[in-house]
């Protein structure tokens, strides 16, 4: 074996322990190593989101046989009374079929209901039935408390600085869309 073969195989003896240390790295270490990333931000607000959405979506899931996005259209019809389906898109940036699917799943369980617009005949708003409404304050119940749980690590002042940066982002105008990740590749 001469010299080139024996560095090659220092190289390989290396990349190798690379590989184990970072294969029984522990979760906490490679949580760490994502959020020291030069895409720390985006890998810390996906890790939260990602995570919540797992807790949150298994358990609407499992107690309300529905989709999450069902039950945020559901809290967009409440709040909101006479919107339309397609404004829905705007509160909860989703597709629009997704959106379709939720109100077309709420209406048949008696959550929801069309009427049509008083001044535009082809133009369908979504009100909320009294089952709608009730079942959204159980949920919102429970979601205030899952609330507190996910935000329970930081003080009063740090829970409302973090809303005040993260309302920045989502009011800002590159939330949904991007120069750098254009949707239309055309």
């Amino acid at each position: 074996m001469d010299v080139y073969d024996k560095k090659f195989l220092n190289g390989l003896d290396e990349l190798a322990k690379i590989h184990f240390s970072e294969r029984t790295m522990s979760t906490k270490n490679k949580l760490d190593k994502i959020f020291a990333s030069d895409l720390r931000y985006l890998m810390v607000v996906s890790y939260i989101v990602l995570g919540n959405n797992a807790v949150t979506n298994r358990f609407i899931e499992r107690t309300y046989q529905m989709p999450v996005h069902a039950w945020s259209a559901l809290f967009a019809i409440v709040m909101f009374p006479g919107i339309r389906a397609k404004e829905i898109k705007h509160l909860f940036p989703r597709p629009q079929n997704t959106i379709s699917r939720a109100v077309s799943l709420l209406e048949a369980r008696g959550l929801v209901q069309h009427k049509t617009s008083a001044t535009d005949g082809r133009e369908k708003q979504l009100f909320a039935t009294d089952a709608g409404t009730t079942l959204l304050a159980e949920i919102r119940s429970v979601s205030g408390l899952r609330q507190e749980e996910l935000f329970a690590p930081l003080t009063r002042e740090e829970r409302e600085t973090f809303f005040e940066l993260a309302q920045k982002i989502a009011s800002g105008p590159k939330l949904l869309e991007s120069r750098a990740m254009p949707s239309d590749l055309s």
